[in-house]
């Protein structure tokens, strides 16, 4: 089932031709992510809350194509304009989030797309791909073409309605290859389609306060005065969804004892 702040996401199999479909339309994740980034105090251009948006489409589209016990993260790392994008998309929560950094960016000879997957219970596989330019759903082709070795295209479908196409064995690699927007905009009737399923996801980060503070921890226990800095409180940001959390040295102590430490104490 779906609330309000939901979005669904349909997949289908085009028969004949051997691809996927995912397709969304982000209105409601778009709405979502202003507001967070106004309720954050998140001072994000314009041109920057692009790339987030475009992140967004992405990772939820490629999330809605893979098996729902998959969680994926990407970060990836543009070098003009200097910035790193985070998202991700929780398959089994039905949750996405992203995020940009425009400080402290590591500049390099090319842009990286970093991809990190975990199924299930199995161990996280991570895969890094070089690409070229400044536009997310390219790097997001580039990371499918090597990493998922097939190839895939992301399409505008209306303003902030988007498809994602992406080659299942034995594809018609040259008819995926031949498509464009408005071809994508008239697949239902050019093309038959069979409805795989429908998905349902949310802007949402799931941090809080106990995540933060069990992040710390470690570091308290090592050395509590550097960390604190002989202030009391000190201010995290979560580097999924950008939102602060201010963390009291009480609370982190009172954290300590109740979660003793089985490898030495500070």
């Amino acid at each position: 089932m779906s609330d309000d702040r939901h979005i669904e996401v349909r997949t289908y199999f085009v028969r004949g031709r051997n691809a996927l479909v995912a397709r969304a339309d982000f209105s409601q994740i778009y709405v979502d992510y202003y507001l967070h980034v106004a309720d954050c105090g998140l001072a994000v251009e314009p041109e920057v809350a692009e790339f987030v948006k475009s992140a967004l489409a992405a990772v939820t589209l490629h999330g809605a194509s893979r098996p729902r016990n998959e969680r994926v993260a990407w970060t990836v790392n543009f070098q003009k304009p200097l910035l790193n994008v985070f998202a991700a998309c929780d398959n089994p929560s039905g949750s996405i989030v992203a995020n940009v950094f425009t400080e402290n960016v590591r500049e390099g000879e090319t842009n990286l797309f970093y991809a990190d997957t975990i199924r299930g219970e199995e161990a996280p596989r991570r895969s890094v791909v070089d690409f070229e330019g400044a536009d997310f759903f390219r790097a997001a082709e580039r990371y499918y073409a090597h990493s998922e070795q097939r190839p895939a295209r992301f399409f505008l479908h209306g303003e902030e309605d988007f498809v994602l196409i992406c080659a299942q064995p034995d594809c018609d690699l040259e008819w995926l290859e031949s498509l464009n927007d408005e071809a994508v905009r008239n697949l239902d009737q050019s093309e038959q389609l069979a409805l795989l399923e429908q998905r349902y996801y949310r802007f949402e980060c799931g941090c809080n306060q106990q995540r933060m503070m069990r992040v710390l921890l470690p570091t308290f226990r090592h050395d509590a005065e550097s960390l604190f800095e002989g202030e009391e409180v000190i201010r995290m940001s979560c580097p999924r969804c950008g939102v602060r959390h201010a963390i009291t040295r009480e609370a982190l102590e009172a954290l300590e004892k109740a979660e003793p430490s089985t490898g030495g104490t500070r």
